[in-house]
């Protein structure tokens, strides 16, 4: 019975147990919340600074910290400022009733100032804010100096310049302070100067402390420790010890048996720092170590424990401070994880929000081209209300008028309906001149049947310009949807890389980091962007190797053995000096490389040329390359060549299709000119990882594809660009191999030879014939046959572009790694 009842009543403790530790969690967080909001929102931070401030003083006599700190308020928070007033005075009556009166004295001549400054002087208040309080916390110390010992000695000026003179810098300081103690969501980096002034007034702050003990152990001493082990935790060895010094020298100037603090705090700080890997307990180890090494070395063993007792106060305090609070201020610490994923963070969010827009923009592109796209094809009903439409108006020319008005329309409607649709058919296929028979059937049935003719014929000319105009504004409508489309998926795709997060590829970067250390070569870091077949992306940064190439010769050699693909250095930035870092970009070697060479020459050897070519590289592993021929010859050829190409180049670069891009250029050259110029366009597409080739010839003449002893020809019949607005673009797909040779050429190479009938025979047999296979001397024996073919004339522009495809082998081959490593696949 005992085991049935432990066996229920466990579980059902545990049950209870979490629901009582989640009820504190929440009430904790409760709690936590009603402070955030009392002590921020409702202003009662400024009361407890502005009470250990009016305790703060330096050297026992000066007290340069109240003033500033009431100016800063009323210049930023004025709302705050009676609050900040009144703790201010509260806290110098803690001392004497004679720093309340100097402290009051003081605030009331500074609004007496301000007031008078801002009437008599328009300018901006944050400029004079630090000249009168200057001249506030100067007159009333002279006048205390007056009033209680009847004159002002050389010593009060001295006292009274150097208390002022504080007061300008603390002015200064408190003015960046102040906002950082009402924490934003919009504040998200602190700034080094931020981060110190705000230890400065945190430090003057905790000067109000001094004097407030128990058992020996200081207030200011345990508040300044526990401040620099929670910075130095969050922000790391050099905040802390930055932090430490800061803290110790205002503390020390408080009180002068403080000074040793300075470097207590600011070496318990740098060890706490470099403890922090250890967490919490590690920093704390690394708090009592640093105070206690200082103390022994500086004020001996007889305060050992007192030091003791002091930092343990402090981790204990940092110990129960909530992870969450740490994890919030470190964000807002420059170099900390937290602060860069909160950076990473607004990143992604932005490039969210922007690919968002960006998608937005492709839906509105899609949605244009779905409405451009929309035509509205002639049905039955359509083109019998056309032809009621023309009959109407030809009846009201002709029939208008005519005695036999009635009997036709009237009496025989059908008759005479069907007759006029027959002539008006016929008229319109051209062969009513040739019915006798209808011609008789008309005559006898209509007593104006020449004019009728003739005004059948007269308005078919503007019904067919019309059908025309309507076939022409469908087919260009149909084009700025193809091109819509195509800048709305280019849109999408940019979107869609926009969108792609940076692959966590931890445990590659660690095999790849091991075999290449296993190796010998000492690595910086590794970072891999991808490791898709064909676009791999690492980048990695080695030391100065002295310009050996070691990233060629030995690391991207072993990087291909480890991937099983060939990898190659796409970038390389070498350090300035022996002791830095290279950084290099390594990616996948292309499958195929194309080597090529060009000859052209201009009519009559001149100078202006019209055919242009092109050959790129474009962005998605593919080469281009493009000969355009411009209509006749001169500048005006070559300007639409050329501008043909130009457009060509950015419009694929953009990654919009082919086709569209093709396209695209027909209709700007059609609409951009009335007169009677147009271009032919060649081009082809080689993709480097396939060896695949597209072939779109517009107008263009033929290609030769030489393998070995065989020529492949490749033809595709179009007119040349701008010459109609809708045409269908034919694409010739074929696979090339290594080795080779793609000959493109223009019309002057092509149908240059004289006195030759075949021109297709001719070229194969000349380019059979030519033994060798670099890809400029081809081009230039291609070139000096033709212009030997016509004894030494130029009659036409000549261009000729010679490709040859190769394997693309690296430099350097594999280097082959441990086995270990290879047995670990990465992917």
């Amino acid at each position: 019975m005992e085991k049935v009842e432990r066996r229920f009543l466990i579980p059902f403790a545990n049950v209870q147990l979490e629901r009582t530790q989640s009820l504190l969690w929440r009430s904790w967080k409760r709690a936590g919340l009603h402070l955030h909001s009392f002590l921020f929102h409702k202003g009662f931070v400024y009361v407890l600074v502005g009470f250990l401030l009016g305790r703060a003083f330096i050297l026992s006599e000066i007290i340069p910290f109240a003033l500033p700190f009431f100016g800063a308020v009323w210049l930023l928070k004025r709302d705050k400022a009676l609050l900040a007033a009144l703790s201010l005075i509260a806290g110098a009556f803690t001392i004497s009733l004679e720093l309340c009166l100097l402290v009051l004295s003081s605030i009331c001549i500074f609004l007496l100032l301000h007031k008078m400054t801002s009437f008599f002087i328009k300018t901006d208040e944050i400029k004079i804010l630090p000249f009168t309080i200057f001249s506030g916390l100067a007159a009333s110390r002279l006048l205390y100096s007056k009033l209680t010992a009847g004159f002002i000695s050389t010593y009060d000026l001295l006292m009274t310049g150097v208390e002022a003179g504080l007061s300008i810098i603390l002015t200064l300081i408190f003015l960046q302070s102040i906002p950082l103690l009402s924490v934003r969501k919009y504040k998200q980096t602190l700034r080094v100067e931020e981060i110190i002034c705000l230890m400065i007034l945190l430090a003057s702050v905790m000067t109000g402390l001094v004097g407030i003990s128990y058992q020996n152990i200081q207030a200011e001493h345990v508040l300044s420790r526990y401040i620099v082990l929670l910075l130095a935790f969050t922000g790391g060895a050099g905040i802390g010890c930055t932090v430490g010094a800061v803290t110790g020298l205002v503390l020390s100037l408080a009180n002068v048996s403080n000074l040793y603090h300075m470097s207590l705090l600011a070496f318990s700080g740098l060890l706490g720092g470099l403890l922090k890997e250890g967490q919490k307990a590690g920093a704390s180890v690394g708090l009592i170590i640093g105070s206690l090494l200082i103390t022994l070395y500086g004020e001996g063993s007889a305060d050992v424990w007192t030091t003791l007792w002091e930092s343990g106060a402090a981790v204990l305090l940092f110990l129960l401070t909530p992870k969450s609070f740490t994890e919030q201020l470190a964000k807002h610490i420059p170099g900390t994880n937290e602060h860069v994923l909160e950076q990473q963070k607004y990143v992604r969010n932005i490039r969210d929000i922007t690919a968002r827009r960006v998608d937005q923009f492709s839906n509105v592109f899609r949605a244009l081209s779905e409405s451009f796209s929309t035509f509205y094809p002639e049905d039955g009903e359509d083109v019998e209300r056309e032809t009621d439409l023309f009959l109407s108006k030809i009846t009201g020319q002709t029939c208008q008028t005519c005695f036999k008005k009635e009997k036709c329309w009237v009496n025989n409607f059908d008759q005479t309906y069907q007759l006029m649709k027959q002539v008006m058919n016929e008229t319109k296929e051209k062969t009513y001149a040739n019915n006798r028979r209808l011609q008789k059937k008309l005559h006898r049935h209509c007593s104006k049947a020449n004019l009728v003719v003739g005004t059948i014929e007269q308005e078919m000319h503007f019904l067919e310009a019309n059908r025309k105009l309507k076939k022409q504004v469908q087919e260009s409508r149909r084009l700025v949807a193809e091109q819509l489309l195509g800048v709305a998926q280019v849109m999408s795709d940019f979107s869609r890389e926009m969108k792609k997060e940076r692959e966590h590829h931890f445990l590659q970067e660690e095999q790849i980091f091991y075999a290449l250390q296993n190796f010998g070569l000492e690595i910086g870091h590794i970072d891999i962007y991808s490791l898709e077949k064909g676009n791999v992306d690492i980048e990695m940064s080695i030391p100065y190797c002295g310009g050996h190439g070691e990233c060629e010769k030995i690391i991207a050699p072993m990087l291909s053995d480890i991937l099983n693909e060939m990898i190659i250095v796409k970038n390389e930035e070498c350090a300035g000096y022996p002791n830095g870092f290279c950084h290099v970009v390594f990616g996948s070697a292309k499958a195929y490389k194309v080597e090529t060479g060009v000859a052209h020459a201009a009519k009559g050897g001149g100078l202006v040329s019209g055919d242009s070519h092109s050959m790129i590289e474009l962005g998605v592993g593919k080469f281009a390359i493009a000969i355009s021929d411009g209509m006749g010859n001169g500048e005006r050829a070559h300007f639409e060549s050329n501008e043909t190409i130009k457009l060509l180049e950015k419009i694929l670069q953009s990654g919009i299709d082919e086709k569209i891009a093709i396209k695209t250029i027909n209709s700007i050259l059609s609409l951009r000119t009335t007169d009677e110029i147009y271009a032919t366009l060649d081009l082809s597409i080689i993709d480097l990882q396939s060896a695949n080739c597209k072939f779109m010839k517009i107008g263009s003449t033929p290609s030769f594809i030489k393998r070995g002893n065989k020529i492949i020809k490749i033809e595709s019949s179009n007119l040349p660009i701008g010459i109609i607005d809708d045409f269908e673009v034919d694409i010739v797909d074929e696979q090339l191999k290594a080795g080779d040779l793609l000959i493109m050429m223009s019309d002057g190479i092509f149908e240059g030879p004289r006195h030759v009938e075949n021109y297709d025979l001719w070229m194969k047999r000349k380019i059979k014939e030519i033994e060798t296979d670099d890809p400029q001397e081809i081009a230039d024996l291609i070139m000096e046959e033709v212009i030997r073919s016509r004894s030494g004339a130029i009659d036409d522009d000549m261009t000729v572009v010679v490709a040859r495809i190769n394997h693309n082998t690296p430099k350097w081959a594999a280097i082959p790694v441990s086995n270990f490593y290879k047995s670990k696949k990465i992917s």
